[in-house]
């Protein structure tokens, strides 16, 4: 699942990064506003955690803006602005929770899990399945021909990938961001190690293989008639 962490506080911004990454959730980490607003408006995340005071535009005109381009991606607003005026204006805007810093990482965790339990948008995808293939996302288990196939945490996020975007080539730079949040370097084989770890798991037992590589362009995930990659 993709999380969208807008904070502008460095030693929060990583903190909430590392611990939400470590929880199995791949974490984009802006630290303004204009940033924010951008990538809210043009990708699909499954959670926004939001900060009010923003650098460029403040936490407020970032959901009112989603909100009216009918966005219904959840809202966690993460602020230490703490007045009850503060939070029932942010849950007018249309915010799905709010939580006032200082805050328990755990608390954090358990509120991000029930939102997105909650959302009905997701819960039609708590399931993906392509072929013999089920990843079951909220309890990060995969199978395939009934046998259960063992993922490291980068792994099951790259099969997710993949999988949500089914039959799309994805270039090696948008894995890179998205699963490693780093900048692709062509130098580095880690997108192509990680693609021959996960065929390993995912395809070598089975006659039908899923995971396919584009030369020059990337790699999708499908299920094709025609084995040529």
């Amino acid at each position: 699942m993709r999380l969208l962490v807008v904070e502008d506080e460095i030693k929060t911004g990583d903190y909430l990064k590392t611990g939400l990454s470590e929880s199995g959730f791949m974490v984009t980490l802006i630290r303004n506003g204009l940033d924010a607003h951008h990538l809210a408006m043009t990708e699909d995340f499954d959670l926004l955690i939001l900060d009010v005071m923003l650098p460029d535009i403040d936490g407020w005109r970032i959901l009112q803006s989603i909100r009216e381009a009918g966005k219904n991606t959840p809202v966690l607003f993460l602020t230490a602005r703490d007045s009850v005026e503060d939070r029932v204006k942010g849950l007018e805007l249309g915010a799905d929770d709010y939580l006032i810093k200082p805050f328990a990482f755990t608390e954090l965790l358990a509120r991000v899990r029930t939102l997105l339990r909650r959302n009905s948008l997701q819960l039609a995808d708590d399931k993906l399945s392509i072929a013999d293939l089920t990843i079951d996302i909220p309890r990060r288990r995969v199978h395939r021909g009934g046998k259960k196939i063992s993922l490291s945490n980068k792994e099951f996020c790259l099969l997710e990938l993949l999988a949500r975007r089914e039959g799309e080539v994805l270039p090696r730079s948008l894995i890179a961001s998205q699963v490693w949040d780093m900048n692709f370097d062509s130098d580095t084989n880690v997108i192509d190690v990680a693609i021959r770890r996960l065929r390993a798991k995912v395809d070598d037992d089975f006659s039908t293989k899923l995971i396919h590589t584009i030369r020059g362009m990337g790699y999708k995930l499908e299920l094709e008639n025609n084995e040529n990659s």
